[in-house]
């Protein structure tokens, strides 16, 4: 997909930024057409409790069912959330398999070859291997306030939704332990052992690693970090003010780049877009690289002004993950990583 340097946010735009603008007001979808699939071997586990199931999702809606949901399908990240609390999902749609056939950096760690695969990239959802897999329950995390599901494609959104109930987690202009804790309850109501010292554990590691990033941020309340991410024809600068991982990071006292609000109008307040003549716009010490595979990673980018930034000459350049894995075990990493980064850093810009 190439991105038209237009005045409306591309879909690549979109994806890079980590957020959508209402998925029907914005994209055109294409349909239900074919998917790639993975192998259909793997049911979905046992969960420990019985009975009648209720969950109150954050658009409002409850969820009622007379049996906890077995058969679940699941946006990617919410499907490799689920595995990491022990709750197996039965189909996928979002980015799971890399060309390589390898599991995308948003499948976490799923065996991605035991899920039916609906859809691997945008707009993509095989609703007939859906129905086929007669499904309890689908989830997705959603990026407005209208109750859009991500990667649920808006032309066959209504088709989908008579084939079973949704549970849509909130990851629109919050701080990432408000979902963290959503995604935490809703494994729960699934049967998982929240008590499991796998689990607790991460979750205190969660803790601790807020703590190290406060106190890095409080140490260096000078360095400058910029939220980037790569495609071919434009370079995208994300604002703090929607995101859920850098809204809490701000939090924890980061000092980020922000773009002003009317350079993001055309992200939907979002980002800014910016040529790659102009990668140099905003001074910065770190920048933080989108890691999803839609977009051009660190190393690929030939761009004779990026190569030239202060920040990327002294290697103070690492990943980040705008639609993280609501795992508290997952988001360690974001928050040792990036506290790492500022402990290390020196001021360049």
């Amino acid at each position: 997909m190439s991105n038209a340097r237009a005045a409306r946010p591309t879909r690549r735009g979109i994806l890079a930024a980590g957020g959508a603008l209402g998925l029907g007001a914005v994209l055109a979808a294409c349909g239900d057409d074919d998917a790639s699939s993975g192998s259909s071997g793997s049911s979905a586990s046992t969960p420990a409790k019985s009975g009648p199931w209720t969950f109150k999702d954050d658009r409002g809606t409850t969820v009622k069912l007379d049996r906890i949901p077995t058969a679940i399908v699941a946006f990617t990240g919410v499907g490799a959330a689920l595995y990491d609390y022990g709750v197996q999902v039965k189909g996928v749609f979002g980015p799971t398999k890399t060309a390589a056939g390898k599991a995308d950096v948003q499948a976490g760690d799923m065996d991605v070859t035991k899920v039916t695969v609906l859809g691997n990239v945008w707009d993509e959802f095989n609703v007939e291997k859906y129905a086929a897999l007669a499904p309890d329950v689908l989830i997705s995390t959603m990026f407005d306030n209208a109750g859009t599901l991500w990667y649920v494609p808006e032309a066959s959104k209504d088709k989908i939704a008579g084939l079973a109930p949704s549970v849509g987690i909130s990851v629109y202009d919050r701080q990432l332990t408000a979902p963290l804790q959503r995604m935490w309850e809703l494994a729960e109501s699934l049967g998982a052992d929240m008590k499991a010292a796998a689990v607790t554990d991460a979750k205190k590691k969660f803790e601790e690693a807020a703590a190290r990033l406060r106190a890095a941020a409080k140490a260096k309340p000078g360095i400058k970090v910029l939220a980037g991410s790569a495609s071919a024809e434009l370079f995208y600068v994300s604002g703090t003010n929607l995101s859920i991982d850098l809204e809490y990071f701000k939090a924890l006292g980061v000092n980020f780049v922000e773009p002003p609000e009317s350079a993001k109008a055309q992200g939907g307040g979002w980002y800014e877009s910016l040529s790659w003549e102009n990668v140099d716009k905003y001074a910065a010490d770190i920048i933080m690289m989108d890691d999803r595979s839609s977009t051009i990673q660190p190393a690929d980018i030939t761009e004779a002004t990026w190569k030239k930034l202060p920040a990327v000459k002294a290697g103070q350049v690492i990943a980040r993950s705008p639609e993280p894995i609501l795992s508290y075990a997952k988001c360690v990493p974001l928050l040792e990583n990036l506290a790492e980064a500022l402990e290390k850093a020196k001021k360049v810009s």
